[in-house]
This record gives structure tokens, sequence and C-alpha cells, in this order.
């Protein structure tokens, strides 16, 4: 029977402290020689407990009517870092992030490039998120212009009370200036210069070592449905290089 619990892919028990402690050793020695010798630490510290957060949100995503991708293979991100075009040559990547991209009817004939959901784990800074990061500029443009034409139907979404009672508001990189075409008035300049249409809420160490936290995150992402709805149904470029 515990040899069961342990291969449950759906099981998960809670990080363990010891997985923030690797993270943080990881940063100080992000070499390969290190990451060879405590590899194993690393599946079973972080790995393994991602890949099981991840079976569990597929199932608490469908429970809900969420229709969030959780995927044990595809959501979380590899430790490895894309050096080829930065002059950081460090190997590895110190946090461990999972995306959640959203499937829903509403997003316009694809999986929307950008919107989503987000889980992410690094010593002093471990927060549930998502939004529309980094988005194409058919989409940020559509983005805009619902600002401009509709405010009402996107300030009902990111105002909504349960929403803002879990996350506040979006937030991201943001213009100096409004957009080209939008007066420097407009009364929803702060949307209109947003580069990025983010939202995250922090989470403690406590909740990250939880068997609880696919139950708490689920409940948070729950609570962005709108947000996530709105994004989603905007029209899309093509995808952007992560």
């Amino acid at each position: 029977m515990a040899m069961a619990e342990r291969t449950d892919p759906a099981h998960f028990a809670g990080y363990e402290p010891d997985a923030l402690q690797f993270l943080a050793d990881l940063a100080e020695h992000n070499e390969r020689a290190w990451f060879g010798a405590h590899r194993m630490d690393y599946e079973r510290l972080i790995k393994a407990p991602t890949e099981a957060l991840c079976a569990a949100l597929a199932e608490r995503f469908a429970a809900r009517g969420l229709p969030l991708l959780a995927d044990p293979a595809r959501s979380p991100f590899r430790i490895y870092r894309d050096v080829r075009f930065s002059r950081d040559k460090s190997p590895y990547k110190t946090a461990q992030g999972a995306q959640f991209p959203w499937q829903g009817a509403t997003a316009v004939g694809r999986t929307s490039v950008g919107v989503g959901g987000y889980f992410h784990l690094e010593p002093g800074e471990i927060f549930v998120g998502g939004g529309m990061w980094h988005p194409d500029p058919v989409s940020l443009a559509a983005f805009r212009e619902q600002v401009d034409r509709d405010p009402d139907r996107v300030l009902e979404s990111l105002e909504d009370e349960g929403f803002r009672a879990v996350f506040g508001s979006v937030s991201g990189d943001s213009l100096v200036r409004n957009p080209r075409g939008y007066p420097p008035d407009h009364p929803h300049g702060a949307l209109l210069r947003l580069k990025d249409i983010v939202f995250s809420r922090r989470l403690s160490d406590a909740e990250a070592c939880s068997p609880d936290l696919p139950d708490r995150i689920a409940a948070d992402l729950e609570a962005a449905r709108p947000a996530l709805a709105l994004l989603a149904a905007l029209p899309a470029g093509a995808p952007q290089r992560r």
C-alpha cells in the first residue's frame, strides 16, 4: 500500500523544506559538476514533486471545470537554461516553474498563446499567478483596443470581486506613455500601457510544503477565471520565442 502511494503520480505530499535549500545551493553552485553530484537530490526534491503537483492539479482543474492544462510532462519548466543567446552561461535555472495553459472554447481556435496559470518555486519567492506574459503583438493590440472600445467588459473581468480578493489587480512591464493612437489623458491609460497583463499571489514556505498546495492553487486560479477567459478570447498572432 505504501509503495502504491509513492508511485501514484497524483499523490502530492508537499515539497520538502530541503527542496528550497537545494535551489539555494544550486544558485551558489550553478555548475555541471555540482549538479551532477546532486542530480538524485534534484529528482527527489524538485522534479518528482513538481510532476506530482501537476498531476494533482489536473484532477483539481477537471473537478472544477477549469479549462487549464496541467500535465506532468509538459507543464514543468526544464531545469536547463538556454544559454545560446545569453551572456550568463550558468547552465541551470535556480527556480522551478510550471505553466498551465488555458484550453477553453473561448481561445480563438487554439491553445491560448501565453495565457494561463503559473506556479513558481524559489527561495523567498513562491507564488501562484497567471495572465498573458510577453503576448504577441496581435493579442496585445487587441487587448488595448478592447480596453478602449469596451472598458466595462474589461473592468468587469479584471475587477471581479473574487479575483481582486485573491490577486488584487493585474500588473506587468509597462510603457512610459500611452501607446500611439491613444490620447495621453485616456481614462484607462494604466491598462493601455501594460506590455504584460499578469497577476500573482505570494505563497509561504509552509503552503508550498503542504499536501494542500494543489487545492490552494486550484482555488486561486478559479478566482482568476474571469480574467483568464477575457485574455484567452483575444485573437492571437504567431507564438513568441520564449
